[in-house]
């Protein structure tokens, strides 16, 4: 497999007069857990779509697995596995007969089918319920059947999209525990997710806004870059009215809802707390708690969708 796995070169994808997909260029390296975030409408499943070779591009290069998606676009579906949150199994099929059923779509031979049977059932944990219908299995286990099912052919790369929907945290973790095990064997693993926690466990994430991409990096690399002033936390019962007093402020850089807390940037030359202390107590709002916390993924990525619009507007 080569070492660039997934490699974009201005890749864009019109529709008429609507650009779904503007101008994107990226690579994947092999053995990369790569997530591929963005709002619904941002181009994602356009650009997955392109990517598997379902979809031809109208601008731009793409190769996957070393593979052009447009000229080698047969190519490309025998090398991937393809994971949905929407359609994976079939609920009127056993476990054991849906690992036989996509074992065949994927043109193995009926011993290849019986041998990676055995490994499906175990990646899955499912070993007992191989008479069991997936409808009857914990969402947990209903995912990791269908990853392994996705991985039956051992695909160089595999794309999964929002594949922990409807998922306990518990077996979200495990599942993610799962995608590492398949990235350290070699496998390369495309991802998208709407739980910015679960982008943590990437090694690099691409986001994508209005089909345009308008960040890569690390976790790591994307907090450091883009957000550079402090961010606190502020509970309180009055959080929407608080959110409308501080964005009214020059001295706050921008306001967000997380949850039932409000995070708030406030820029360095000012004493943070205070400043969220005076504009709330002038209306009567007195914050329970003010904390300064370290910046999550979603303070990243609203932070530049709110920056993307800005930009746009002018």
């Amino acid at each position: 497999m080569p070492d660039v796995a997934i490699e974009a070169k201005e890749l864009t994808k019109r529709f008429g007069d609507f650009i779904a997909v503007d101008h994107i260029s990226f690579s994947v390296n092999g053995g990369e857990i790569f997530g591929f975030l963005g709002a619904n409408g941002s181009g994602k499943s356009t650009t997955i779509r392109m990517l598997c070779g379902l979809l031809q591009s109208s601008g731009g290069s793409a190769t996957v697995a070393g593979f052009d998606i447009n000229s080698q676009a047969d190519s490309v579906k025998e090398n991937i596995g393809y994971m949905s949150q929407k359609f994976s199994l079939y609920d009127d099929l056993t476990v054991t007969e849906n690992i036989r059923f996509w074992g065949g779509i994927y043109g193995l031979s009926d011993e290849m089918i019986a041998k990676r049977q055995a490994w499906a059932i175990g990646i899955a944990g499912l070993e007992g319920r191989e008479k069991s219908l997936p409808r009857e299995l914990p969402g947990g286990f209903k995912q990791r059947l269908a990853l392994a099912c996705a991985m039956l052919h051992s695909p160089k790369v595999v794309f999964l999209d929002e594949p922990t929907g409807g998922v306990d945290p518990i077996m979200r973790r495990r599942f993610w525990d799962l995608i590492r095990q398949l990235a350290e064997e070699g496998t390369t693993v495309f991802v998208t997710t709407h739980y910015l926690d679960e982008a943590e466990y990437c090694n690099r994430i691409m986001l994508i806004h209005a089909g345009r991409m308008i960040a890569v990096g690390t976790p790591e690399q994307l907090k450091k870059e883009y957000i550079r002033t402090p961010v606190l936390e502020v509970e309180t019962e009055r959080i929407i009215e608080a959110m409308a007093l501080l964005d009214e402020d020059d001295r706050v850089e921008e306001t967000s809802v997380f949850g039932t807390f409000l995070h708030v940037s406030i820029a360095e030359r000012y004493n943070a707390e205070k400043v969220i202390r005076e504009v709330l107590g002038a209306h009567n709002i007195s914050p329970s708690r003010i904390e300064p916390i370290v910046p999550s993924l979603e303070d990243v990525f609203i932070h530049l969708i709110d920056r993307q619009e800005a930009e746009q507007k002018r």
